[in-house]
């Protein structure tokens, strides 16, 4: 599918970004597709370049980022008429695994340029758009404690170093999923809201589909935090036994509460705290996926 305008908005902040930035500017150039490109330093100026970049009605824009940048921008897409393009420049990409993106920068601007668009759902926390997985137990609580260049400086070993010192500290919960006499309480150790089913960049929510048009979510049952390793383990080894220590829902909403009330990473930014409504929005969506012919 050939576009005649696009608008790319990176995140350089995001490891590898300006590295990224660059090379992916020397790949547009020299295509018909007219590409205007910026390079943001500032985090909390990416919402305002991406206003500025939509206000000229691209065709195509082109995200480049963690998870929790295409996360934090994906609101402003939705309902625009624009089909979205991805750079996967985080740590985990969850989103764009999910997609079968690759993770290269040259296979990511293929994918852009001589790909397919799909249409594909987001998930929601209340009514906040959210593009791969939602996390309630330790993830949040790395999330918010982790030294903010820990992963630009030291990678995913850095960051996976500051998630074991995290673990010591963790306390397993009581989670609720649903609301009445129907609600279904169990004691976990970490709950995963997913719209697909990678999360820290690792296959843990089998079920989950960006175009299934439901939200599933996965329990990680236990009262010791150690299952929560074997759980991690067994998902990374892709054993069997990664299924022995989880419960699923799913469904368009569902209502999550805890005890006692945690925090929430939605793709890796701590945002909300529970209790929350936990939604599917279907094919609400479009972006750019490897493969030739649309659907």
């Amino acid at each position: 599918m050939s576009f005649r305008s696009a608008a790319m908005i990176v995140n350089t902040k995001s490891r590898h970004g300006q590295d990224f930035f660059d090379r992916a500017c020397a790949r547009f150039h020299g295509q018909e597709m007219a590409v205007d490109a910026h390079a943001v330093e500032q985090p909390d100026e990416l919402e305002a370049t991406l206003a500025k970049a939509l206000a000229k009605s691209p065709e195509l824009v082109i995200l480049g980022g963690g998870d929790g940048t295409i996360s934090g921008l994906v609101d402003k897409l939705v309902g625009a008429g624009v089909t979205l393009g991805v750079l996967p420049l985080g740590t985990a990409n969850s989103f764009a695994r999910s997609l079968g993106i690759p993770l290269d920068v040259d296979g990511a601007v293929d994918t852009i340029l001589h790909g397919r668009p799909k249409r594909i759902d987001l998930g929601m926390i209340n009514d906040d758009y959210y593009a791969s997985t939602a996390a309630i137990g330790l993830s949040p609580q790395i999330a918010q404690t982790v030294p903010h260049n820990a992963k630009r400086w030291f990678g995913r070993m850095g960051y996976l170093s500051w998630a074991a010192i995290q673990f010591l500290k963790f306390k397993p919960f009581t989670v609720i999923v649903g609301e009445g006499p129907n609600a279904q309480r169990l004691r976990a150790v970490e709950v995963r809201i997913s719209n697909g089913p990678f999360h820290g960049g690792t296959e843990l929510v089998d079920e989950a589909d960006v175009s299934s048009g439901e939200i599933v979510v996965q329990v990680v049952k236990g009262h010791v935090k150690s299952r929560l390793v074997r759980n991690w383990a067994a998902s990374v080894l892709r054993l069997e036994a990664r299924k022995e220590d989880v419960e699923s829902f799913r469904g368009q909403s569902l209502r999550v509460a805890t005890e006692p009330p945690l925090p929430i990473s939605i793709d890796g930014e701590v945002l909300a705290k529970t209790p929350v409504t936990a939604k599917v929005a279907p094919a609400v969506i479009e972006v750019m996926v490897p493969g030739g012919s649309s659907t």
